[in-house]
């Protein structure tokens, strides 16, 4: 599905499929990396059906998509500059297929707000940077997967340092009015989610 949507995708704005393809195997090159485990392919497809779900709310559904398969496209536990890395690339790869600036532009706040995930004046990012939490709100046992997965991505740090971050992060996330910006992730998912965020909590303390 996901290799189906990106191509459709970048048919509407160029013909040119040998380029297609080599956008396409760089995409899947990045998200399959080894020292990935939640941030892949499976992130982007769960991403998709969520955002699929509220497709009639978006104006712009192409600079959506496009930031779905870009924001997480550099990611390295290392470094904090990955969310203006990755939208770097994404301009570079849409002027390449000549994307409108408007998509362009919308696409790069898009994946830079992923950093914060704070409250949007434009609720196409909203929608966005909530899907991209629907993780945190889902079953206790697909939760579970995702916070092992996650430690797995920052196995280069011992305990020692990893969970005063973890917990700095469940914190703030916690202390958050709501996770969700939107009425419909909020409805979907945000009782669960803090819910979830504790138990994790309690866990490392």
């Amino acid at each position: 599905m996901l290799k189906e949507t990106y191509i459709n995708l970048l048919t509407t704005y160029t013909n040119d499929n040998s380029l297609i393809q080599t956008l396409w195997a760089e995409i899947e090159k990045s998200y399959t990396n080894k020292k990935r485990h939640y941030h892949s392919l499976q992130h982007l497809e769960n991403m998709l059906q969520q955002l699929r779900e509220v497709k009639h709310k978006i104006q712009n559904w192409d600079a959506v998509l496009f930031s779905l398969f870009y924001h997480d496209i550099v990611y390295n536990v290392l470094r904090s500059d990955n969310e203006a890395k990755s939208a770097a690339m994404a301009e570079r790869r849409m002027k390449e297929i000549s994307g409108p600036a408007g998509i362009i532009e919308a696409c790069s706040k898009m994946i830079l707000a992923t950093a914060a995930h704070n409250q949007d004046t434009d609720e196409d990012t909203n929608y966005f940077t909530d899907a991209d939490l629907s993780v945190l709100g889902q079953d206790w046992k697909t939760y579970s997967l995702y916070y092992t997965n996650v430690r797995k991505e920052y196995s280069v740090y011992p305990n020692l340092v990893y969970n005063p971050g973890r917990k700095k992060v469940l914190a703030h996330f916690l202390g958050m009015d709501s996770i969700y910006k939107t009425d419909h992730f909020r409805n979907k998912f945000e009782m669960n989610a803090k819910e979830n965020l504790q138990r994790e909590l309690e866990l490392l303390s």
